[in-house]
């Protein structure tokens, strides 16, 4: 259960950090996509660990093989099966935590869901299952090239270190650096936050800022899976994120109804609006402006410091960080933002062709 994600462009994921191999099988695609495997390999690079001094160590080529679905280049309409093979897992680092729970991670509460858990690398629970997810989003990615959407996520935030809203960024400088803040000015300075806190033996969170451009209005199906819930629960659903909010945001109890409305105009045969608190979004269905949203990751919780905790037994204990972990998960998280917003956006288009009769 929980598994799978979508609802005609369905994703299952399986496979577990210190398994054989991780993988995701895509349901629902159409037949006769072109699919490019140098783009899906790519962007499978980008989230890959050990790519930067700021990401942890574990080297991984996530090297994929496509074993269904896919004939002479072309999406053939059937199941999509994608693997991707474990190489450097290093058991062996997690032996001392066989019995006992790592403070705020799923250690505790994945042993009382099932009475059993996979303590190497956190199996089931490890942010390596995110690959699985970047790969089915590179399939996504390419169905919505077609309508020309695009998905760009950057950091915005790490710990109090910021950068200005998404409209005076050039976006397009967001791989320029190995934090993927699209400001230089500001990746360095959070590039050294980052590497003063790894030093420290210590983590940090922040937030991953995401911009999806000329989405069709119409998307979105109220009253329950409306656009922005959707998207929310996406989010919520990558390891360690602690919040999501669109548009405006928090920000919009601030403002006055006068102030966060936004005012509808016409421009060459196109409604437009002049100001888009709205985040793209309005009842639940996009409405053709850009759509915006922040996710809040919190810091990693393996830190490289003696931390209290409880075994199996209940008994005190001191737990020690070991093995390879990132100090800030959010320059490796870009590429998932961006594969689960482009599930959803690619689902809700399949779903919107049955939504009225089309001539």
């Amino acid at each position: 259960m929980g598994n799978s994600f979508g609802t005609l462009f369905r994703i299952t994921t399986f496979g577990e950090s210190h398994g054989t191999a991780i993988g995701v099988t895509i349901d629902g695609c159409p037949a006769g996509l072109t699919i490019d495997e140098t783009f899906i390999q790519a962007e499978l690079t980008r989230r890959k660990p050990g790519q930067s001094k700021i990401t942890t160590q574990r080297k991984e080529a996530d090297e994929f093989e496509i074993l269904s679905g896919v004939f002479e280049g072309k999406t053939t309409g059937t199941p999509i099966a994608l693997l991707i093979r474990n190489t450097n897992a290093k058991s062996k680092d997690y032996s001392h935590i066989a019995d006992k729970y790592r403070p705020s991670h799923a250690d505790f509460s994945y042993q009382e869901k099932y009475g059993i858990r996979d303590y190497r690398g956190g199996g089931r629970s490890s942010a390596r299952e995110t690959a699985a997810r970047v790969a089915a989003g590179a399939v996504a990615k390419q169905l919505l090239k077609q309508l020309d959407i695009s998905i760009t996520a950057y950091v915005s935030k790490v710990g109090k270190i910021e950068t200005p809203h998404y409209t005076s960024l050039d976006l397009n400088k967001t791989e320029d650096n190995i934090v993927r803040c699209p400001d230089g000015e500001v990746a360095e300075k959070m590039i050294v936050l980052i590497d003063e806190t790894r030093k420290n033996r210590d983590t940090i969170g922040g937030v991953v800022t995401c911009v999806i451009k000329n989405t069709p209005a119409g998307l979105g199906e109220p009253v329950f899976d409306r656009l922005h819930a959707e998207l929310g629960k996406a989010m919520l659903s990558i390891n360690a994120v602690k919040g999501f909010e669109y548009g405006s945001g928090f920000a919009g109890v601030e403002m006055n109804g006068s102030e966060h409305n936004d005012e509808f105009y016409e421009e060459d045969g196109l409604i437009k609006t002049k100001t888009n608190h709205s985040g793209g979004i309005q009842g639940g269905i996009s409405n053709g402006q850009d759509i915006y949203f922040n996710v809040a990751f919190k810091p990693v919780a393996t830190i490289m410091k003696d931390q209290e905790s409880v075994n199996e037994a209940g008994e005190s204990v001191t737990v020690s960080g070991k093995g390879r972990h990132d100090p800030c998960v959010v320059p490796r998280a870009v590429p998932i933002v961006e594969a689960m917003a482009a599930l959803v956006l690619a689902d809700f288009y399949l779903i919107n062709q049955t939504a009225k009769l089309r001539d």
